[in-house]
């Protein structure tokens, strides 16, 4: 059979198109991207960001988890391409207890951790031997102690940052008791406890009102905004960039901004 010199450039050409056909590019109909993120809060605004980024021909497929420790198993046992729920003291700890070869990609949103009580009004109401529950998560758990340091709860080891444990504390007048829970429990456990540190994430499908109810807030220090999180070497891949470019979408933006009244607030 001849084969002219026109033919064969013409197959060579359509070879791109017959590998993105089959897969070759991540991010098409063919081969979604895989994003991982906890249900709740991250889970609602990617589903907005999967809009926006949907019309820049950008395909997602969103796993949702229920924990902060499977996300990272799955990106790094190739499970998933990227994930979307971290902050950056959390990933940190994370690299450094487990090994993980992650990087950045971008900034997604950043949930405010507040104090919440279902029996006092005020912080300084608190009785003595008061029980107040905080993340059991090592980044967590110091900024929920930072918060409570910095309301005037007790006080911590001086320089410490959020990596504070319950052994920083070093004046504690009324002998509050650390109760230390899972995070995604927090919100539940308040009629147990007499205050409870939860974070944003958490808080808004509880119906807890950070601006509004809460005996404490964060300030909003950007060390806690949530991050695009890859493997090591996919930071600068251009689905990275796209996904990351999604959370900065005005229409994104605009509905976290009046969907979580200050809560959530958009970090890119």
């Amino acid at each position: 059979m001849l084969i002219t010199r026109r033919a064969a450039l013409g197959a060579a050409l359509l070879l791109p198109v017959a590998a993105r056909a089959q897969g070759g590019d991540i991010g098409t109909a063919a081969r979604p991207l895989r994003v991982g993120v906890t249900s709740g809060v991250h889970g609602q605004v990617l589903e907005r960001v999967r809009d926006a980024v949907g019309q820049q021909g950008l395909v997602l497929k969103i796993t949702e988890f229920g924990d902060f420790i499977q996300p990272n198993a799955a990106l790094a046992a190739g499970d998933l391409d990227v994930n979307v729920y971290q902050h950056r003291p959390f990933l940190d700890q994370q690299i450094h207890d487990r090994g993980y070869q992650f990087a950045v990609a971008g900034r997604t949103v950043l949930t405010a951790m507040a104090v919440y009580s279902r029996k006092v009004t005020s912080l300084a109401d608190l009785a003595k031997g008061a029980r107040i529950a905080i993340p059991n998560d090592p980044t967590n758990g110091g900024r929920a102690l930072l918060l409570l340091a910095e309301s005037g709860v007790f006080k911590l080891t001086p320089g410490v940052d959020f990596r504070a444990s319950v052994a920083d504390i070093i004046e504690n007048p009324k002998r509050v008791r650390i109760v230390e829970l899972e995070a995604a429990q927090i919100a539940r456990a308040l009629d147990d406890v007499d205050a409870a540190a939860v974070t944003g994430n958490y808080a808004v499908p509880a119906g807890l009102d950070p601006l509004h109810a809460s005996l404490a807030v964060e300030k909003g220090d950007s060390i806690y905004c949530c991050l695009v999180v890859v493997r090591a070497g996919d930071e600068a891949r251009p689905w990275a960039h796209a996904l990351a470019a999604g959370y900065a979408d005005p229409g994104v933006k605009q509905w976290v901004a009046e969907t979580f009244k200050g809560a959530v607030v958009p970090g890119a």
